[in-house]
């Protein structure tokens, strides 16, 4: 955060330092994450929380507008009034002379129509290429228009646009402002505000909007979605240009955002990209966006993943189906003679709603259907595993397991039931049990995994002993877990596969081996927020979905095959995954995974301790037990734990070289400036 001595002083001694009433308890913060006013409306991920009373008085955060009031004068040229004001409802200053950072403010006008479901804007510009020489008129926002400001904080817009002569005056029409508030000099970002205002020209009541899909279900991965620079967040603003209007001249592809935004997250599994065809956009400067590799994160016909309330238009996906948005995912399918359409040749949509109707039965023709997720096929019956008790844990015993495998309905399934005859004559077995320690670090590579399809009843529930011991000299406490998985053969199925796997989601068990009681692993992620985009995380053949049991193998001591080796440490592994195309350094096959989201905000994946601190933050010492990580791919290996963690993202040379030096095989002084209350704690150096 930049704060110039000269520019604060000569702003306040020219008297543009608006004052901010005394009352408002919001302004009264200390510097740094503890000891803050709890009310305060920034929390200690977002940057405005560190600065002083004095700089946040200054820079008054925040952007937000009003629009006033939209008229269309004789001239046809609409007229819109609008105010400025920042997090505190204070005026701002659009020139940025009176308060800090001018504002960049954009307009567009554009009419809904209600039959066609899509707008059409009345403010357009005309794109040439220079690859093609081809061009495009493509719907944008109003270009020399006339500000005229009224008062600080106060201004009106005249657009340029002329609107035809036979305008809709009966016609949902939206005024939609995409705004930037230029403070990345000033506060290390800048602020934007997206404004949709819908009105009818004739005066009468808005009765039919635009809401097919909600910022929302958007943002529980992109947090937040932004284009262009940052400043179109808002998914309705996108659709007054992202329609049928528009196109790329480059490529000759739409724009319209059925096809756009179904195309960029079917990503790499597009029939055409698997064909060798990459799904490309020319973007501003000339700029190809290729989004051949983009994996979406779950299953992607989980439709109501971005089709979900509150939007009220949400069921528009399964109750009018059409030919480009169907086609934007299977592309390989085209409506024209010979265009591998089932249905035969299809002039326009009029007749699709005959053979897709909304919902029918599961895999068949209908929208609903087709979409169904195998996984969530009604015809499973659900899988529950149980841990019950776990004895005989002292070094050197063999522990007995007493655990219960159930449906939905309560009924037990018997472990013989996980029992598969193999071709070969041997069997193999879908129910696993798993044990692993101590709590404080997991050391064993990999942990003690023994097939339990031959646990015998024990009353309602069944037990098993396991074959191996836990070694003499184990410590601490131990984890006990449950893999259990099955294959179903669906009937009726998908076309791509009539057999489905189902599983149980694992139990963790925790059990005292020295303790004196057992002390559980520490919860450092959330499933839950695991979930938010993957829907339903699970790995290894669909039966690992719970990442207290993960760490099991997952380890500091954990590697591959290759030579050298690769740590496959959890906190590594995940960090790694996540930083995908932005790492430095080649991580197994993960550089093409693209973070949806903004990888500072580390709470998107961490939990909370008890005393309100998130688990992204360093503790002041490493806890005893905690081991270093063998990383022989690294720039240096072992690696204590605080550094594995850091190092995963930040894998530079220059960030492993300030690790190396800070960290010694006894312990690690990363706490001294990155601890919680230290000036560059975690929480700190990523605040947004």
């Amino acid at each position: 955060m930049k704060f110039p001595h000269s520019r604060l002083v000569m702003a306040m001694a020219a008297g543009a330092l608006i004052a901010v009433p005394a009352s408002n308890s919001r302004l009264t913060r200390t510097l740094g994450p503890r000891g803050a006013d709890p009310q305060a409306p920034y929390s200690t991920h977002d940057k405005e929380f560190y600065l002083t009373k004095d700089e946040l008085t200054w820079v008054r955060p925040g952007f937000h507008i009003t629009v006033n009031s939209i008229s269309i004068p004789a001239d046809l040229r609409p007229l819109a009034d609008l105010s400025f004001t920042d997090d505190f409802e204070q005026p701002l200053d659009r020139n940025g002379q009176v308060t800090p950072g001018s504002l960049s403010v954009s307009l567009i006008l554009a009419w809904w129509d209600p039959g066609a479901r899509h707008y059409t804007s009345y403010t357009t510009r005309v794109q040439m290429s220079t690859i093609t020489g081809n061009s495009a008129t493509q719907a944008s926002s109003d270009s020399g228009g006339t500000w005229t400001d009224l008062e600080v904080g106060h201004s009106t817009y005249k657009f340029k646009t002329v609107l035809p002569a036979d305008f809709k005056m009966a016609n949902t029409t939206t005024l939609a402002i995409y705004a930037t508030r230029n403070t990345a000099d000033i506060v290390g970002k800048n602020y934007y505000a997206n404004v949709e205002h819908d009105f009818r020209p004739d005066g009468q009541a808005v009765t039919d909007t635009w809401d097919k899909i909600d910022n929302g279900a958007c943002n529980t991965c992109h947090n937040p979605l932004s284009a262009h620079g940052g400043s179109r967040q808002d998914v309705k603003l996108c659709a007054t240009c992202h329609q049928p209007q528009t196109s790329d001249p480059d490529t000759g592809n739409t724009v319209d955002m059925k096809v756009m935004a179904h195309k960029i997250h079917m990503g790499a599994n597009l029939p055409s990209v698997q064909a060798g065809t990459p799904y490309v956009i020319i973007g501003f400067n000339n700029t190809p966006v290729d989004f051949s590799d983009v994996v979406f994160p779950q299953d992607i016909r989980n439709c109501a993943t971005c089709h979900a309330p509150p939007a009220t238009q949400a069921p528009n996906w399964y109750t009018f189906p059409g030919m480009a948005a169907c086609a934007s995912c299977h592309d390989d399918v085209s409506f024209a003679p010979g265009g591998n359409h089932p249905g035969g040749p299809q002039a326009d949509d009029s007749a699709c709603a005959t053979c897709h109707q909304p919902q029918g039965g599961e895999f068949d023709a209908s929208v609903i259907g087709a979409h169904t997720v195998p996984e969530k096929s009604t015809q499973l019956k659900g899988l529950n595993a149980a841990i019950v008790s776990v004895s005989n844990t002292a070094p050197g015993q063999n522990p007995t397991i007493v655990f219960n495998i159930t449906q939905n309905d309560g009924s037990s399934v018997p472990p013989s039931s996980f029992t598969t005859q193999n071709s070969d004559g041997t069997t193999s077995s879908g129910l696993n049990v798993i044990m692993s320690g101590p709590t404080t670090d997991y050391a064993i590579p990999p942990q003690i995994r023994e097939r339990a399809d031959g646990a015998t009843a024990s009353g309602p529930n069944f037990s098993y002993t396991f074959a191996t011991a836990i070694p003499p000299d184990a410590k601490g406490t131990w984890g006990f877990s449950i893999e259990a998985r099955r294959t179903v053969t669906l009937n009726p199925a998908p076309s791509d596969s009539n057999t489905v796997r189902e599983a149980a989601f694992n139990p963790v068990h925790y059990a005292a081996v020295t303790d004196s009681s057992a002390n559980p692993r520490r919860v450092v992620v959330d499933i839950a927020k695991c979930n938010t985009c993957h829907d339903k995380l699970s790995f290894h053949g669909s039966n690992r979905l719970n990442p207290q049991e993960c760490v099991f193998c997952h380890n500091p001591n954990m590697l591959d095959d290759q030579t050298p080796a690769e740590s496959l440490d959890f906190k590594r592994l995940i960090h790694k995954l996540h930083r995908g195309t932005d790492l430095t350094q080649v991580y197994l096959d993960f550089n093409t995974l693209r973070f949806p989201g903004d990888l500072r905000d580390c709470q998107t994946c961490h939990t909370t301790y008890a005393d309100g601190t998130g688990t992204e933050q360093l503790p002041d010492t490493a806890p005893p037990g905690r081991l270093a990580t063998q990383t022989p791919r690294d720039w240096y290996t072992p690696q204590q734990p605080m550094a594995t963690a850091c190092l995963a993202c930040h894998d530079t040379q220059a960030a492993a070289a300030h690790a190396f030096t800070m960290t010694a095989p006894f312990g690690e002084a990363c706490a001294t400036c990155h601890g919680p209350d230290a000036q560059f704690s975690v929480d700190r150096v990523h605040a947004r």
